[in-house]
């Protein structure tokens, strides 16, 4: 028993140093720069046992990506249960995903198709709805909808997110303003859509 443990322990291991490699070499040389070859030279295997634990690239970024919305929903969750009112909740949250975006650039291009080509399978993972289902709840709240499935609350939910993705791609890509009009111009945007859905 003692063995089968060491060994499910080892196979664990190698996973996870794969993963971590590959998000090494996306950092060092972008997301274009990883394949199955450069991970196995980083942790000194050979590139066969790279596909036993992953079909192709595409499994490690999904497998990041899974990884990544796991790490944002934590964090979103954190930022929401600091706050009681929906309104600081909502700006809390999303303050959060930015700050999320920057401090992860690597996971949050490979989520989101920033500067990659976005793995369909990305969309249908279930940790991808994990953010959606934490931010909306408190747009409902703000607006009294107890519907988490009505059209208003999906329009206001992307109404949000296409302006903080938009200025976090903006930004990913060094084509915006400084940082700190960044930041102001996302603090009014963030305010100006609570007040638009506050009854």
């Amino acid at each position: 028993m003692a063995s089968k443990d060491r060994i499910l322990r080892l196979k664990e291991e190698t996973r996870v140093n794969i993963l971590d490699a590959a998000l090494q070499i996306v950092k060092e040389d972008g997301w274009q720069a990883l394949s199955m070859r450069k991970i196995a030279d980083v942790i000194e295997y050979t590139a066969p046992i790279i596909y036993e634990y992953f079909a192709n690239k595409e499994a490690i970024l999904l497998e990041l990506s899974r990884k990544g919305f796991l790490l944002l929903s934590k964090e979103l969750q954190e930022a929401k249960d600091q706050h009681t009112l929906p309104a600081q909740q909502l700006e809390a949250m999303w303050l959060t995903y930015w700050n999320f975006a920057f401090a992860n650039k690597e996971l949050y291009q490979g989520m989101f198709g920033v500067t990659t080509n976005c793995c369909e399978m990305v969309n249908k993972l279930p940790e991808a709805e994990m953010p959606w289902d934490i931010i909306t709840g408190s747009i409902g709240e703000l607006m009294h909808i107890d519907d988490m499935d009505s059209e208003i609350i999906c329009t206001k939910y992307y109404t949000f997110w296409s302006v903080v993705h938009g200025l976090v791609s903006i930004n990913l890509l060094n084509r915006g303003n400084t940082d700190e009009i960044n930041r102001q111009v996302l603090r009014d945007t963030i305010a100006s859509i609570i007040r638009s859905i506050t009854p």
